[in-house]
């Protein structure tokens, strides 16, 4: 059985197969998100505390630190603000982190200070990628996000995805890494753009699983991109993804429709034994009555995909 151990100073998490789905909170990301960059340059982190904190009470397994303000000289600026985020997160929570960087140099610091057995995300497939993060991967025992592009790009045939995450699990075989720590993202598409979109994820998630036995994991909310009602989305797409071997994703626990999603596919999984989470969670919970008012809907600006180079491209609303 394949399992991915990720871990703070205190806390271990497993992800795998026979677990309960990891959901890796992608708050704490300035891409798209204007007010938390611009807080960040001037060494203000009083949203990050707060992202940290709502979103482990909200349920997030780990939390996706990611400190890419500004494509400017990113080298230069972006090591020592990933430092000082990691730093300032572990801190407040005890909660395993995700390293989120596309900048090698920045990887490579946070993986100095981060406690215990931090996820990297990520490498892709490109061979100047590769030869860059996975020594790194090696020489701090830590797993790793690997995502299905390469020097050509994200390709639109999932059976190209699947062969170039193959690629990497037998690159870092060749670096002594174990296909356990190699936590691959087959790369979700809009549906909007793309209807074959979820069909092709089900597709390269159940070949993931049988073929190279690998976790996976994605930014949940490309799937919705461009769409209204974002949310409902989803959360549809969340116990589907599940049902077809994911058994991770960066998104926003603090939605309460897509946790409640997870939550659901864990106790029809199996994953949540004799429904203790789900009864703990919503034994008092009080339905809202028939005839009231909707909610006002969150600002549906959310994750519109990854950069090319690894970086997660999730758009998080302010």
């Amino acid at each position: 059985m394949t399992r991915t151990l990720v871990a703070s100073a205190t806390k271990e998490i497993i992800i795998g197969f026979d677990q309960p789905f990891c959901v890796i909170g992608e708050r704490i990301n300035p891409t798209g998100r204007k007010k938390l960059a611009a807080e960040m340059i001037e060494g203000n982190f009083d949203t990050v505390r707060a992202d940290a904190l709502a979103q482990v009470a909200a349920g997030a397994t780990m939390l996706d630190i990611n400190a890419g303000v500004t494509a400017v000289n990113p080298n230069e600026t972006e090591p020592p603000l990933l430092v000082r985020t990691l730093e300032i997160v572990q801190e407040l929570t005890n909660v395993p982190l995700s390293i989120d960087s596309s900048v090698t140099a920045a990887i490579k610091a946070g993986l100095e200070v981060a406690k215990g057995r931090p996820l990297v995300n990520s490498v892709t497939g490109e061979v100047e990628k590769l030869e860059a993060i996975l020594p790194l991967i090696k020489k701090y025992n830590v797993p790793v996000v690997a995502i299905s592009n390469d020097e050509t790009g994200i390709s639109e045939d999932p059976d190209v995805r699947f062969a170039v995450a193959k690629r990497i699990v037998e690159h870092a075989a060749d670096y002594g890494i174990p296909a356990h720590d190699i936590v691959v993202d087959p790369l979700v598409m809009p549906i909007g753009a793309m209807g074959t979109a979820g069909r092709q994820v089900f597709h390269l998630l159940r070949r993931l699983r049988e073929e190279l036995k690998v976790n996976t994991t994605c930014g949940l909310s490309n799937i919705s991109f461009g769409l209204p009602h974002r949310h409902g989305i989803n959360a549809g797409f969340i116990p589907m993804v599940i049902g077809a071997g994911m058994t991770s994703a960066i998104m926003n626990p603090c939605r309460p429709q897509e946790m409640e999603a997870v939550r659901a596919a864990n106790v029809l999984n199996g994953t949540d034994p004799n429904c203790q989470t789900w009864i703990r969670t919503y034994r008092d919970h009080q339905p809202a009555s028939p005839g009231a008012a909707a909610a006002p809907q969150e600002n549906p600006a959310g994750s519109g995909g990854r950069r090319r180079g690894g970086r997660a491209g999730r758009r998080a609303a302010e």
